[in-house]
């Protein structure tokens, strides 16, 4: 079964193995594949869900809450996130303004079937919103009790001190950060993890097996399989570029007697290393087929030793991306559009 960890500084505890439905749902897959491996995810003892409002254009949320009703609500972490946008993509469709969280917020528990989500997340910072807007928004939200706590999803370091501030002055709790990492994209060590242990905000961290490149079966040389994410442009094939490089592939295959020695798949070692880090509350997954899930959740609860920590460097750090001042180019300077 997967272990909990708490949130930030809440009494809020997630499954550190967390469901995640970008890519797969509503896109990737057929409802009733992804229903079933909803359903598996839950067998498997995965409580905690993560979507969003822009996956496959609000429609992967309509899937998820299809999935998961009939289940006990209060057993259940739902996390969702607004800001790209939605809809036909009007001028109030995307961004974090007051008027597009609302709208979000109810759409999203509309389409999900809920009366509130655990976690709402501002999926990435809004340039164009004052800071105070965007807070003020999301404190109204939660003492309406339409979500119970607030998340971001790639913010930097400054954009969290200064949300922290504004929710603390508001009495709500800003929990998270939604950030990219994985022993390939490391650029959150520098700077975001350190505000975040300050503040007391966690990393629900996404792609932490590199969108599928650490799974070792990307070969150097060698074209990507068919039917891979590398070669599906739905399924984020841009996405996957960055990491799809000779040196980087044959990086990746130095660490199969590493996960061998440690008696892990490719695919858990990857997991278990984000897990690692004590501020990663959750590694989101996501699964195209059921059966997948069930090597992703041997991750929770392993402990890497030291030994295998410095193999894992000794492997990856050449290749891997590290600079800090790549999370300040995440967030569009002006607010997407149609």
């Amino acid at each position: 079964m997967v272990n909990y960890r708490f949130l930030g500084n809440s009494g809020f505890k997630v499954s550190e193995i967390t469901y995640g439905n970008w890519i797969t749902h509503a896109s990737q897959v057929g409802n009733e594949q992804a229903i079933a491996t909803v359903h598996r995810a839950l067998d498997l003892g995965i409580t905690s869900f993560d979507t969003a409002d822009t996956y496959a254009n609000t429609a992967a949320e309509e899937v998820l809450g299809e999935a998961l009703k009939g289940q006990r609500r209060e057993s259940l972490e739902i996390f969702t996130k607004v800001y790209w946008p939605i809809g036909p993509k009007g001028p109030n469709d995307a961004g974090l303004s007051r008027k597009h969280i609302f709208d979000g917020i109810h759409g999203s528990l509309r389409r999900l079937g809920v009366e509130y989500v655990d976690l709402y997340q501002a999926h990435r910072y809004d340039y164009e919103t004052p800071l105070e807007e965007t807070m003020q928004a999301f404190a109204d939200i939660v003492r309406q009790g339409k979500a119970l706590y607030i998340g971001v999803s790639e913010w930097t370091a400054e954009q969290l001190r200064a949300s922290h501030a504004l929710a603390t002055q508001l009495g709500v709790q800003l929990v998270s950060n939604q950030p990219q990492y994985s022993a390939l994209w490391r650029v959150i060590e520098g700077k975001v993890v350190p505000t975040s242990e300050e503040l007391g905000i966690s990393q629900v961290v996404f792609s932490p097996m590199a969108q599928g490149v650490l799974s070792g079966k990307y070969l150097p040389g060698r074209p990507a399989p068919e039917g891979s994410r590398a070669t599906d442009e739905k399924s984020g094939a841009n996405f996957i570029q960055r990491f799809m490089q000779d040196d980087v592939l044959t990086a990746v295959q130095k660490l199969k007697p590493v996960a061998d020695e440690a008696g892990l798949t490719l695919p858990q070692l990857a997991i278990a290393w984000v897990l690692q880090n004590p501020n990663v509350a959750a590694a989101l997954v996501g699964a195209s087929r059921p059966e997948q899930l069930d090597d992703s959740v041997k991750a929770s609860g392993v402990v890497l030793d030291a030994d295998t920590l410095a193999a894992i460097d000794d492997a990856l750090l050449p290749v891997a991306e590290t600079d800090p001042e790549k999370t300040y180019q995440v967030s569009p300077k002006t607010r997407p559009g149609a």
